[in-house]
């Protein structure tokens, strides 16, 4: 078997040959998403016949960021992030390109796929995941799998309203959670007490510093608030928690402790999990889903 995986992200995209039980030759390259979603298409394009060389392949398996219709294999809707991609019909033009079936999902929701099949989340058939980056992205799994809702955004837990008094009318999640939980909030704050904490590194490598740890504080407050509203509106037994962020162990460990005390009692069942595959997660989600439609080929 050999399915061309890719993960489709801002900045860059991750690509790999799945054959059936790991990822061959996984690579990295620059996404260029300004330069808009027709140019997009056709770097992918480049980037699976590279992959492949001259050998078949069997089919191909696509994580991306924004809204997808898994239906159709279409862009719902993406942010200026990638100009021109909403209404890209991914999986047509890939068809057309490598005549093999081709599926296309959410990344965040490929994610959660990856790490229920191969991660930490294998043998669960229900749970949340939530990953921590330049915004804060969610997926819902229910019975193994993904619960998509009406417009192919569900689990979009970015969009909590974590702080009502600071909505503005028509700024995009304003006075919501992925405003203050994200690792871009994290960076907006630490710069506010030292401009060189550019990144979350520099900001943990600062960490003893006083008032770098009350900004660390603060920050882990706002990411504990969300994972609140989520427990006491699902009950989950368990959320995969993912981002390297998320790695850090005084973060991990704080998360733990403090949902733990400040969830009503009737909901300290929960279980958080770091997730186990990293930046994996989303190429291993898009093989897996891809693999699918390859044995519904075959049957």
């Amino acid at each position: 078997m050999r399915i061309a995986a890719l993960d489709i992200g801002g900045t860059s995209i991750k690509s790999g040959i799945w054959d059936g039980t790991k990822v061959l030759g996984q690579r990295e390259w620059d996404t260029n998403a300004k330069c808009g979603g027709a140019y997009l298409m056709e770097h992918i394009k480049e980037i699976i016949h590279t992959m492949a060389g001259n050998d078949a392949i069997d089919a191909i398996g696509i994580s991306t960021a924004g809204q997808v219709d898994t239906d159709a294999g279409s862009i719902y809707y993406a942010n200026e992030n990638i100009p021109g991609y909403t209404g890209m019909q991914v999986r047509k033009l890939l068809q057309e390109e490598f005549r093999v079936p081709v599926s296309v999902e959410n990344d965040v929701n490929a994610a959660a796929l990856g790490e229920l099949h191969f991660g930490v989340a294998k043998g669960l058939s229900d749970f949340l995941c939530l990953t921590y980056g330049t915004g804060v992205g969610g997926a819902i799994v229910i019975g193994g799998s993904v619960y998509a809702g009406s417009t192919f955004s569900g689990g979009s837990f970015g969009g909590i309203v974590v702080h009502p008094e600071e909505i503005r009318v028509g700024e995009d999640f304003s006075g919501c959670y992925e405003k203050y939980a994200s690792t871009t909030a994290l960076v907006k704050m630490a710069k506010k007490v030292d401009a060189t904490l550019a990144d979350g590194r520099a900001i943990f490598a600062a960490a003893e510093r006083v008032e770098v740890k009350a900004v660390i504080d603060a920050w882990i407050d706002e990411l504990v608030y969300g994972l609140m509203s989520l427990i006491h509106i699902f009950n989950p037994a368990d959320i995969v928690l993912g981002g390297g962020v998320l790695a850090q162990e005084y973060v991990s460990e704080e998360v733990q402790k403090r949902v733990k005390e400040r969830v009503s009692p009737g909901f300290r069942n929960v279980r958080l999990h770091q997730a186990g595959l990293g930046n994996q997660a989303g190429l291993l989600g898009a093989a897996w889903m891809a693999e699918q439609l390859v044995g519904k080929e075959k049957r």
